[in-house]
């Protein structure tokens, strides 16, 4: 589910001035927002996905467009105010990659009502449903709540990934799992997030809590931490083979990746394994482009995990 999602344009400049005009050559054009490029994911690893999205205006007929010539699986709610542009900017010459993105239109309760009824429509007998991303303004804080709610009364199991209010939101209704970054995770308890620690006393918040079964919490380069009622799991990321370019899109290549081995019968911890080697080889590829399976299946032999005990985080 993409509530807010973007047409994402991908350009490239050789070196971006301060002055006069900046040439750039157009990498690509293409669907995103968190639950498409999740959907996107899921498909490159051989699974099935349907992807629920808002689209308005000229942009949303052409984020329709995109997803129908891509032959992502999708459902289409219609909306009035325009589906946002984001820009990924690719600099070269000093290899950094700069992501500005718009915050996009404000939706009707009406409107936020019909996305909840597309959603349940949409479920069918499918076992998880990723919510990924921002919540557009209009809605409630607790919309994600609402589609938790939902997700259950239909028998599937929630996956959420989101930041700031509607994040907080979302805690008391509960889901499956949880994936938290650094800045999110810190934004839950008001304390910096810089470790492997720091992302236990997280997660063992959240479980005790009842704000997820599955917690998960990145640490960047790090890795991530996976909590579940047997104990907290240090998934140790894999040395890049090469220069890392952009981690746009890394966070929802390793939702993409849980959601998919989740789907296929394993384990929470072993379905982050495979999710911390797929955003690392997100971080292989310029701007939003897709990850490439064969090198994350590649990293995954290398991902490092160590146990603990719940209890166990430092307070």
């Amino acid at each position: 589910m993409t509530l807010n999602p973007t047409v994402d344009l991908s350009w490239e400049v050789g070196h971006l001035a301060d002055i006069g005009k900046n040439r750039a050559r157009v990498r690509s054009v293409a669907a995103g927002g968190g639950g498409i490029n999740v959907a996107r994911g899921v498909v490159r690893l051989g699974g099935r996905a349907t992807a629920v999205h808002t689209a308005g205006g000229e942009v949303g007929l052409r984020l329709n467009r995109l997803l129908d010539e891509e032959g992502v699986d999708h459902v289409s709610v219609g909306i009035q105010d325009e589906t946002r542009e984001a820009l990924v900017l690719f600099e070269t010459e000093t290899r950094h990659s700069y992501h500005i993105v718009p915050p996009g239109p404000r939706l009707r309760e009406h409107e936020g009502l019909r996305c909840l009824d597309a959603l349940e429509q949409a479920v069918g007998s499918c076992p998880y449903v990723v919510a990924s991303g921002s919540l557009p303004s209009g809605l409630p804080a607790d919309f994600y709540a609402l589609v938790a709610r939902r997700v259950k009364q239909a028998g599937a199991r929630l996956i959420l990934d989101t930041s700031g209010p509607a994040l907080s939101g979302a805690l008391a209704e509960g889901g499956f799992l949880l994936r938290c970054n650094r800045r999110e995770a810190a934004s839950l308890t008001g304390r910096d997030v810089l470790g492997f620690d720091d992302a236990r006393a997280v997660n063992e918040h959240l479980l005790t809590t009842g704000a997820a079964e599955v917690a998960v919490t990145t640490v960047g380069a790090l890795g991530a931490v996976c909590s579940t009622g047997h104990g907290h799991t240090e998934l140790h990321a894999p040395p890049l083979p090469g220069e890392p370019l952009s981690d746009a899109g890394a966070g929802d290549s390793m939702v993409a990746a849980i959601a998919a081995r989740l789907t296929a019968g394993d384990a929470p911890v072993s379905a982050c394994a495979l999710g911390v080697a797929v955003a690392a080889a997100a971080m292989l590829t310029p701007s939003t482009e897709p990850f490439d399976p064969e090198t994350a299946r590649s990293l995954r032999h290398q991902v490092r995990t160590g146990f603990q005990p719940l209890g166990s985080s430092h307070t």
